[in-house]
């Protein structure tokens, strides 16, 4: 199915027609869609549906929400026959119910000729009443999906729901046997009547995406002899997002992350655990025998159990259903399965939709973690089945702990689900309705979902662009919120409207015709057209961003012509230097995800970000490219100075380059700020110098090749995901202070302590790191190593905190604290290595450093590490260091003693005076 089909459909179906007059006696019944391919066709102001259209297996079905419809729109009825019947029309045979004989009567002279009589698969397009519906409902069914049969329903479900109190009129009312397989209801609830304008396109409302049922008769069922579920840490499941409108949680954490969810499907039912192991365990048994017996629907039936789960048969035999352990079958009743195969997809959705019982297990996360660069909502096998269903499986996962059932019918314990609040936010938004603090509490969890279902790109389905709709209309309602280092954004919405921006533009089909409501005052200076770039790197064992010196304004396209080098080889585009994600921040000074990667799978691709950015070519690990050619066909110069290829004359021009974002590129590191900082820039190459000294040293002490394989990078960001900076590729830190990398005289007087502390994590290795205790210190070295032997700033002046006076305090007060271990940690420890510089230099730590980068077989524990460590130490200088080490609370074994015993012993260190 595509979304031209649909579209093409609609048009088709209300062709010639403006408007409908539905004022009158006939009350019809609001359907509830949830098919993947049902569409609606006539839609009231409260987003009611009235009519509805769908395709199922070969065949197609169109609904009207009142038998009077049958002859109140002729023209209407013509074009749905006529839709129905197919092509060409003129020899298909369309039959009428008797009960529906004022619509034959009203056609009979049209070129369809529809003739009065009863159901047969012979037919081209059948035509009932909602209430004779009953005999025929298999061979109805047969008709729609194997012999292309067209056929139409019509009638109203409220006051059969009157007469019939007490029965689940989704299940039970007669014609929704056969329309619901192919996703139309007829619900219980009377539909809003007047004059309706036709719309050009299939009508869309936020009124028309709240839940369509109450879920109250299910969950008693479900949760009877169940008070509370308890996950452990043996069986990790993961979240399911819960977003049909006939789908809804069973299990729930109180922050509203399902993990055990139900749905009504067509005809029949599913239920999805998000891990299977649940499915067999013994705490679990009367969930799992309620749910058996909820899907079997009281037929007694026989229940599936597929080998891969047949430790689930034990636990399910005492359900009293006859149980055997096969693959998927057809006749069976209630099919057991994980959320891993990918046979037999569609066969299970047929199975359920015409009136079977589905329970799933299985969690994505795994799947998502090995998968990095896939799309779990539409390529894990589990989201393929349940995707349809209403149901999908995220990557994310749950804590352990114990669960409280939820309580049918008490209010606020019915649980999170995705389209209420996506109703209660859009209603918010437009008419101002004010949300409760519960509901404000959970919009950070709904703009992740959001961003989630969007991933979905299920564009041949209405429900989901309805949905992509409504959001889309929020934000052009809305617009971005204002944000900035000045101006953070703290409240819920606005939060919620930052996160959502950037996927709903992805996600949307027309992004050029939202862009203006975004940034309504963009101004796009010149460009370069058909720009070319050569690029040439040999990167190692991690991937390396190769710089363009190119830039994209906010939502600015541009093609990409790529050589075969680097095409279907793991390269990749990105656009925007800023990669942290900072969506967990309690404030927002930026969206939360900013940047944007395209894979290089073609030699011609366009690529665009919302934001806007940097323009660069990602290189995967172990590539070598020599010279290639890349040609950007319109592209935004940078401030970008490169050593020893950008001459003077050239960064006059290019330092007031239009690009907000500059970068200097230096012999082992790049610098990325905003384009103010360099634009007084007049000799980058001086600062290149200091750069390239600061970096040698860097690799001098980590005994490491002058050249690095791979540059270091620095990016500002107005806002980072952890602390002020952070290591990392690229190491990041806060706008507030670039001028600590880019003037050498401040550099050069009170040094650039942070700075060198991130290269100095970088430079952190797992041999000779004890965490947590020394996350924080070792990497310390590399900034006394570089001001002192580089910069000539005694540590002293580099940070207060290496004061004479504060480290001695600080090693008195650790001994007389009792040396305890746990208080080892970051300028303690750091204590330990300056006490040992200042006895041995820095060509032992070098010598020291050296030696891990060969080592063989060394301790994965902090305990062995640290003796590994003593004794490395110990050798390179020639004495026993057991005792020092020992006064600082390392736990030195007595066989690490006997190795160094015919060393001399240091035992006039600077801790024993605090024995």
């Amino acid at each position: 199915m595509t979304e031209s089909k649909i579209n093409e459909a609609y048009v088709n179906l209300m062709r010639g027609v403006q408007q409908l007059d539905l004022i009158g006696p006939s009350v019809p019944s609001n359907l509830v869609l949830i098919g993947h391919d049902a569409f609606p066709l006539v839609m009231n102001a409260r987003g009611q549906v009235l009519m509805a259209a769908s395709f199922y297996g070969e065949g197609r079905l169109v609904v009207l929400g009142h038998e009077a419809y049958l002859t109140a729109f002729p023209t209407l009825m013509e074009n749905a026959l006529t839709w129905l019947a197919g092509s060409p029309c003129s020899s298909t045979r369309v039959v009428v119910h008797p009960g529906c004989k004022g619509l034959a009567d009203a056609l009979s002279g049209s070129s369809l000729r529809p003739e009065v009589g009863a159901f047969s698969k012979d037919h081209g397009v059948y035509v009932t009443d909602a209430y004779s519906v009953g005999p025929d409902v298999k061979e109805m069914v047969a008709f729609l999906k194997v012999t292309k049969g067209g056929l139409l329903i019509a009638g109203q479900a409220w006051s059969w729901e009157q007469k019939n109190p007490g029965q689940n009129t989704l299940q039970d009312f007669p014609a929704n046997k056969v329309s619901s397989v192919a996703g139309i209801y007829f619900s219980d609830q009377p539909g809003e009547i007047g004059t309706l304008p036709v719309p050009p396109q299939i009508p869309s409302s936020w009124l028309t995406v709240p839940i369509g049922k109450d879920f109250k008769d299910d969950l008693e069922f479900l949760l009877n002899g169940v008070s509370e579920i308890k996950i452990h840490s043996r069986a990790i499941p993961s979240e399911v997002l819960v977003h049909g409108p006939l789908a809804f949680p069973i299990g729930a954490t109180p922050d509203g992350r399902a993990f055990l969810a139900g749905a009504y499907y067509g005809q029949g039912r599913v239920i999805v655990v998000t891990h299977e192991k649940y499915m067999g365990d013994e705490q679990m048994a009367p969930f799992m025998i309620n749910a058996v017996r909820w899907l079997d629907k009281g037929r007694n039936g026989p229940v599936g159990i597929l080998p891969q789960v047949d430790f689930t048969f034990p636990l399910l035999t005492q359900s009293g259903l006859p149980c055997q352990k096969t693959g998927f079958k057809s006749d069976l009743s209630v099919f057991v399965s994980t959320c891993y195969r990918r046979d037999n997809i569609e066969n299970i959705q047929d199975f359920v939709a015409e009136g079977g019982g589905l329970l799933i297990g299985g969690y994505a996360w795994y799947w998502a973690q090995t998968n990095p660069g896939l799309n779990s909502m539409t390529e894990y096998a589990g989201n393929r089945i349940l995707n349809k269903m209403g149901l999908s499986l995220l990557g994310n996962t749950l804590e352990d702990g114990c669960i409280k059932a939820l309580v049918p019918g008490r209010s606020g314990s019915e649980g999170y689900h995705f389209r209420h609040l996506l109703h209660r936010f859009a209603s918010h938004v437009t008419n101002g309705e004010a949300l409760t603090e519960h509901e404000k509490a959970r919009l950070k969890k709904f703009g992740g979902d959001c961003s989630e279902y969007l991933k979905m790109r299920a564009y041949d389905c209405s429900s989901y662009t309805s949905v992509l709709a409504i959001l889309t209309d929020i934000l052009k309602k809305t617009g971005i919120p204002k944000v900035g280092h000045d101006s953070p954004v703290k409240n819920a919405k606005d939060q919620l409207l930052l996160s959502l921006v950037t996927e709903v533009y992805k996600a949307c089909q027309d992004p050029d015709a939202l862009l203006p409501y975004l940034f309504k005052d963009l101004t796009l200076k010149p460009v370069y057209s058909n720009h070319r770039v050569l690029i040439s790197c040999s990167a190692a064992e991690r991937e390396q961003w190769l710089s363009t010196g190119m830039y994209l304004y906010p939502g600015m396209k541009t093609h990409v012509s790529l050589p075969q080098e680097i095409t279907g080889r793991g390269w990749q585009v990105q656009i925007g230097c800023q990669t942290d994600n900072i969506g967990s921040a309690s404030g927002l000074r930026r969206a939360p995800v900013v940047h944007k990667r395209f894979p290089i799978d073609s030699q011609m691709m366009q690529v665009c970000n919302l934001w806007g950015g940097l323009l660069y070519l990602i290189a995967p690990p172990k590539t070598q490219v020599d010279g290639v050619e890349v040609v950007f066909q319109q592209v935004v110069p940078a401030p970008y100075y490169k050593s020893g290829v950008t001459t003077p004359a050239e960064w006059e021009v290019l330092r007031n380059a239009p690009s907000p974002w500059a970068e200097l590129e230096f012999q082992n590191i790049i610098i990325t700020l905003p384009s103010d900082v360099v634009r007084g820039l007049d000799r980058p190459d001086l600062l290149a110098a200091l750069w390239d000294d600061i970096m040698r040293g860097v690799a001098d002490l980590a005994v490491i090749p002058a050249k690095f394989p791979r540059k270091e990078r620095f990016v500002v960001d107005v806002q980072i995901s952890y602390g002020y900076m952070h290591a990392g590729y690229p190491i990041m830190m806060q706008s507030d202070a670039p001028w600590c990398l880019v003037d050498p005289v401040a550099i050069c007087s009170s040094g650039t302590w942070g700075a060198i502390h991130e290269l100095g994590h970088n430079q952190q290795r797992a041999a000779w790191e004890f965490p947590s205790h020394t996350t924080e210190c070792t990497c310390n070295l590399w900034s006394v190593y570089v001001h002192e032997e580089v910069l000539g700033v005694k540590r002293e002046r580099a940070h207060p905190n290496m004061t004479l006076e504060n480290r001695q305090c600080r090693a008195r007060d650790y001994a007389k604290g009792g040396r305890n271990l746990a208080c080892w940690k970051m300028w303690v420890a750091l204590e330990t290595y300056m006490q040992l510089l200042d006895q041995f230099g820095w060509d032992a730590f070098k010598k020291v450093f050296s030696a891990y980068h060969t080592m063989q077989n060394v301790p994965k524990d902090n305990k062995g590490k640290m003796n590994r460590y003593a004794e490395t130490f110990s050798l390179t200088v020639k004495k026993n260091l057991s005792s020092f080490f020992k006064a600082w609370g390392w736990p030195i074994e007595p066989a690490t003693e006997q190795k160094l015993s015919n060393l001399p012993m240091w035992s006039d260190h600077p801790m024993a005076q605090y024995d």
